[in-house]
């Protein structure tokens, strides 16, 4: 596997279904863009749901690099608003506390952890650090499946990871976690 550089996507709008970026939203992710071009990416992969890609697409255009979505990168649950916000937010913290536990129309924290694993798992033998724009709940899983819930800054379980955040895994090892230095 490769140097990969995990972005949480940017701040969103604060609505259901699939929301685009706010226009800080867009003004983190540029910044990450240039933060990112100065590590000397070589690849930008997104996952597929808006946020992401809006994210992806304001690192592309200051990388100048292509953004390649997989559907591997999204996040295990997604509000739809189909039933109210703390229906919803008590499914997620079940999620999280059970991560074995599968909850209707998404996946348990196990197997999102596992998902983003194998993916990048697969950028074996790639060139050089890659940069992989996706979301603060699989980023999350995987670091819970790569290290001890005891080894995480603790607001992480509680707060989640802040917007365009970047985590560090070089080979399956956690080099940094949810670092937002490269904002400032």
């Amino acid at each position: 596997m490769s140097l990969a550089y995990l972005v949480q996507h940017g701040e969103k709008e604060p609505l259901p279904g699939d929301p685009g970026l706010t226009p800080a939203g867009r003004q983190q992710a540029s910044r990450t863009g240039r933060w990112l071009h100065g590590c000397g990416v070589h690849a930008l992969y997104a996952s597929p749901m808006r946020r992401a890609r809006e994210t992806a697409d304001c690192i592309a255009s200051v990388t100048g690099l292509a953004v390649q979505p997989d559907a591997r990168l999204a996040e295990r649950l997604n509000w739809d608003g189909s039933q109210p916000y703390e229906a919803f937010l008590a499914l997620w913290a079940r999620t999280a506390s059970d991560r074995d536990f599968v909850p209707p129309g998404g996946g348990s924290s196990r197997q999102a952890g596992a998902r983003l694993q194998a993916f990048l798992a697969g950028l074996a033998g790639g060139r050089g650090p890659v940069a992989v724009v996706t979301h603060g709940g699989i980023t999350t899983d995987l670091l819970r499946d790569l290290l001890s819930d005891d080894a995480l800054p603790p607001h992480l379980l509680t707060a989640g990871i802040p917007p365009c955040a970047v985590t560090t895994i070089d080979n399956l090892t956690v080099v940094m976690i949810a670092s937002t230095a490269h904002l400032s």
